[in-house]
């Protein structure tokens, strides 16, 4: 058997790890939408909550929201919009101003999600975490609040004056 070298090497690859889980998470929860009957990429589904939660948004906004950059949320907002699933206006107060708010298809598909898919989804992940030790939703929360407040490239300069 190979060894997991992302795994063995801990700190160095931490990103690594977390990217392959993300990953995995992502993969399983495509294959329960799709058992639900949801043809949507598992990545979207954040987008859709956000404007769920805190109604109409910004591109920026939801960039924000969902913690990528501007022009990533531009491309899944473009998907979106091509499945139906969102639209895209001028604010009212501020016509410079586009907001992306969610369509009849696209509020039925989060109503339906809240009753079948997010619940079975949150289930299982809570399932697999159950068992580890420590508030991993704290902890994962402390590492992106010490990343917004210092990247990796300020830490870790043993001895050598930061820039």
């Amino acid at each position: 058997m190979v060894e997991d070298v992302v795994r063995s090497l801990g700190f160095l690859c931490l990103g690594s790890r977390f990217r392959r889980i993300g990953e995995r998470l992502q993969a399983d929860t495509q294959q329960i939408m799709e058992e639900q009957g949801v043809s949507l990429q598992s990545a979207q589904y954040p987008f859709l909550a956000a404007i769920d939660r805190a109604g109409p948004l910004t591109i920026g906004e939801l960039a924000q929201a969902v913690g990528i950059t501007q022009p990533g949320a531009t491309r899944t907002v473009s998907q979106l919009l091509e499945l139906g699933y969102v639209d895209m206006q001028a604010s009212a107060e501020d016509q410079r101003r586009r907001l992306v708010s969610l369509t009849l298809r696209g509020q039925e598909l989060i109503d339906y999600s809240k009753q079948s898919v997010w619940p079975r989804v949150e289930q299982a992940v809570h399932e697999l975490c159950g068992d580890l030790s420590g508030p991993i939703l704290q902890q994962l929360g402390a590492i992106e609040d010490g990343l917004a407040e210092a990247p990796l490239k300020r830490r870790g300069n043993l001895g050598r004056e930061q820039k």
